[in-house]
């Protein structure tokens, strides 16, 4: 992963198959005589001008590759006033938490969930020509440290994953005008871009599925209660299983499953059928089931949530609720980047996605 851009120090440097012949570098010139547009044309593309069109984008982009031009990094930045980075950061509960910063870290980058988050964000962002710094705000250091470095120029905004639903972060960043999108919804009033999952949706197209199978004794597996996608995804599974659902909760990980299924199996033996609130729960949960002689799904059918890697890696492969996350990273970087340019709306913008139900082999 890039993780920061990279200053040319020469507006000529770089060369490329595709350049002239006898030519040290690749010029703007160069690059326009390759696609067939004015110099200018190449500049606006270069340096980030959003009312290209663009079919014209990509041959401009196709002869930048073609010509092995460079930009000046420092140049541009000073006609654009914009540093051609943003902050990618993942903000967590504090070091209330006990946690130490390295620690912190080495979780989010365990979490198949944030590496999605960081895929789909890296990948949006490239053809842009954007850089992602990545960062780590886990304490009121760490994010006085993001502050500083948005508002310094560093980064021309921040994109925010959060695991914890007070963090003062993005309320933060809105409270200095910076621009910032965030990965989830906002505390209430807090007046930040973001994307978001109807999770009750999610919830519900679990038990919906697990009834037509005709499982009858229905028990779920839920998140920390004070996280908000968690507590939707368990009401909505709640609402549409229309009757009492005994609950145990997993904490999100796959210790956490496998200790709440125990719990689960110890006061309702006759369950048949078991939702969690994200695969790896759902993947404990499964590996329980198997230790205690359990077929799943002939005896107990599981449904998880997310289709994260843990939904294929389970045996027997996860019926899961699909989080589409990287389209999800991929509209935060543009409404990130419409906020940077100044194209969007004076009010935060918010874009919901639908969850869908993957059916495989567990339920």
């Amino acid at each position: 992963m890039d993780i920061g851009g990279r200053a040319g120090t020469d507006a000529r440097a770089g060369t490329g198959a595709g350049a002239p012949a006898g030519a040290g570098a690749a010029t703007l010139e160069d690059v326009a005589r390759a696609a067939g547009v004015s110099r200018a044309t190449v500049s606006r593309v270069v340096n980030g001008v959003r009312n290209v069109d663009p079919a014209i984008q990509q041959a401009v982009r196709r002869a930048i590759a073609a010509t092995g031009y460079r930009p000046n990094r420092a140049a541009r930045s000073l006609v654009t006033r914009r540093s051609g980075a943003v902050a990618l950061v993942v903000c967590g509960a504090g070091t209330e938490s006990g946690r130490g910063h390295d620690e912190f870290a080495a979780e989010v980058l365990q979490d198949p969930f944030f590496g999605r988050v960081v895929g789909g964000v890296v990948r949006a962002l490239r053809p842009r020509g954007v850089h992602p710094v990545l960062m780590f705000a886990d304490s009121a250091e760490d994010r006085a440290e993001v502050l500083a470095y948005v508002a310094q120029g560093g980064a021309d905004g921040a994109l925010l994953a959060t695991t914890h639903p007070r963090d003062p972060l993005p309320g933060m960043l809105a409270g200095a005008a910076l621009p910032a999108a965030l990965f989830a919804r906002p505390a209430a009033g807090v007046p930040i871009d973001h994307v978001d999952l109807r999770h009750r949706e999610g919830g519900a197209l679990a038990a919906r599925h697990l009834l037509a199978r005709g499982c009858g004794r229905l028990a779920a597996i839920g998140g920390p209660a004070d996280v908000p996608a968690s507590r939707e995804r368990l009401a909505g599974f709640r609402e549409a299983a229309g009757g009492r659902v005994r609950v145990a909760e997993g904490g999100f990980t796959l210790d956490g499953g496998e200790r709440a299924m125990q719990r689960l199996l110890a006061e309702q033996p006759e369950v048949d059928g078991v939702f969690a609130a994200n695969d790896l729960m759902a993947q404990g949960a499964c590996l329980v089931l198997g230790e205690h002689g359990r077929r799943v799904p002939e005896d107990v059918a599981v449904v998880g949530f997310d289709d994260s890697g843990a939904a294929a890696a389970c045996r027997p492969r996860l019926t899961t609720v699909r989080q589409p996350v990287e389209e999800m990273a991929a509209e935060m970087v543009r409404l990130l980047l419409d906020r940077v340019a100044g194209a969007a709306a004076p009010e935060p913008v918010s874009v919901l996605f639908a969850p869908e139900l993957v059916v495989r082999d567990s339920a």
